[in-house]
């Protein structure tokens, strides 16, 4: 029996060989070992004799820290094959099992990576001996699921599958969010009475999720280490926040692309010291850009917003592709509307509510009408000339209100253009859509500044 499935998809066009044209902060790369070592340690949780829990959407992982269990998040993985060029295997084995290739490609990878664990784990039991060569089938077989998505249909069946997937024999624990429909009279982005009752609503669905920790752990909760973990994560999210603001300097220290690379160790990466050390460094090494007149792109020309999940088969040649054109990528709803990104709402010796507020501000959990108006703050603030909105293909939910937000920016007076991709699968990206339109929307601009001149 060969366990081990190949890779049959070429891989996409990638910018080796060529010098990078974006000046990336060096600082990030530090993010990238903390990851690798956190997916180490959940490769080895099994020996460990560790419990594990798979779990998809919101950042629920101070909990099972504070539980005392490993915690492997779906998408971050599914992400991190496709960055790494690595889904094939896993979204080729779901495919085989049945899972069309429009279903979300966070859930397709990573439901083909559950098809290969349990694979392998039928094959041990039957005296085998596995093949753990292959990036998608190391992921260690889970002792319960957790779901917490906002704003998804598919993410909240996430749970449901996976549980077929395991012969239905281990619990789960489901997290309902109520989206922000926002049309309430006195509605608004963190107020009104919508706004407080579905985060007292969330809030109590958090403690019955630290019972269920409970039962499954056969321990009581360890309130203390939430309020430490909470801690930690609290001042990371102020360093990287402020971070994000030293960028609004003419000519930027640094763009979009260093903070889509902070993602994963703010997302899901323990609460620790180590947290916030890793962000004091990024706007340190922001600060000293700014002392010493390092900028991102030297001879930045636009500045442009990104609305959309990332492309992560792509994220380098994207980021070189912008900067062929001197085209500064400053801000966007995936890096500056999610991720702990409201921290004052955190209260460290009662973190529940504040947690629960964060699970809400899901970037695909509000109206259009609300999106629209952060992504125009955003604008505003880093003085944006035009937006590209990522169309994602097999994500609904984040591309879902983009044509009511292009035509608030429209109104506005800032060009905007669409180009279509995915989050992990690169059949539905196309280099030269995303050249001609992004040519297209610069050379309105430059007729714009001729015009206003």
């Amino acid at each position: 029996m060969s366990l081990t499935v190949e890779q049959t998809i070429p891989k996409p066009a990638t910018t080796a060989g060529t010098a990078a044209l974006s000046n990336r902060l060096s600082s990030t790369k530090d993010g990238g070992k903390m990851v690798k070592d956190y997916w180490d340690r959940i490769f080895s949780a099994r020996e460990r004799g560790a419990q594990v829990v798979w779990y998809n959407g919101a950042a629920l992982n101070p909990l099972f820290q504070a539980a005392g269990i490993e915690w492997c998040h779906g998408e971050a993985f599914g992400a991190r094959l496709a960055a790494m060029h690595l889904e094939g295997p896993a979204q080729l084995a779901g495919e085989e099992y049945g899972y069309i290739n429009e279903l979300c490609s966070y859930a397709r990878t990573t439901l083909g990576c559950a098809v290969l664990t349990q694979r392998g784990v039928e094959y041990e039991e039957e005296g085998g001996v596995v093949d753990r060569d292959t990036l998608a089938g190391r992921l260690p077989p889970p002792d319960f699921f957790v779901n917490a998505y906002a704003g998804c249909s598919t993410g909240q069946q996430w749970d449901e599958i996976s549980y077929r997937l395991f012969k239905k024999q281990l619990p789960f624990f489901k997290v309902s969010y109520p989206l922000l429909w926002g049309n309430k009279p006195d509605a608004g982005y963190l107020r009104g009475q919508e706004w407080e009752s579905a985060s007292r609503y969330v809030a109590s669905q958090l403690h019955k999720l630290i019972e269920f920790l409970e039962v499954q752990t056969g321990r009581k909760f360890n309130w203390e280490l939430l309020r430490e973990s909470m801690h930690y994560i609290k001042r990371a999210a102020e360093l990287r926040l402020e971070g994000m603001a030293l960028c609004r300097a003419r000519n930027s220290p640094a763009t979009y692309w260093d903070w889509i690379a902070c993602i994963a160790p703010i997302n899901f990466l323990p609460g620790n010291q180590a947290l916030v050390d890793y962000f004091a460094g990024v706007k340190k090494e922001i600060e000293q850009r700014l002392k010493d007149g390092v900028t991102a792109l030297p001879n930045e020309r636009y500045r442009l917003a990104f609305d959309g999940i990332m492309n992560w088969n792509k994220v380098g040649w994207l980021a070189n592709k912008f900067a062929q054109h001197d085209a500064a990528v400053m801000v966007g709803r995936y890096t500056h509307n999610s991720f702990w990104h409201e921290p004052q709402l955190i209260d460290v010796d009662d973190p529940i509510l504040g947690m629960a507020q964060h699970y809400l501000l899901c970037p695909s959990n509000h109206s259009a009408k609300t999106m629209g108006e952060l992504l125009l703050r955003d604008c505003e603030s880093h003085g944006i000339d035009g937006i590209v909105f990522h169309a994602t293909r097999t994500c609904r939910s984040f591309t879902n209100g983009q044509m009511v937000m292009s035509q608030m920016a429209q109104r506005a007076g800032i060009q905007t253009m669409f180009f279509e991709g995915d989050v992990a699968d690169a059949a539905f990206y196309k280099d030269a859509m995303l050249e001609s339109r992004l040519e297209a929307m610069l050379e309105t601009i430059d007729v714009r500044r001729d015009q206003r001149r």
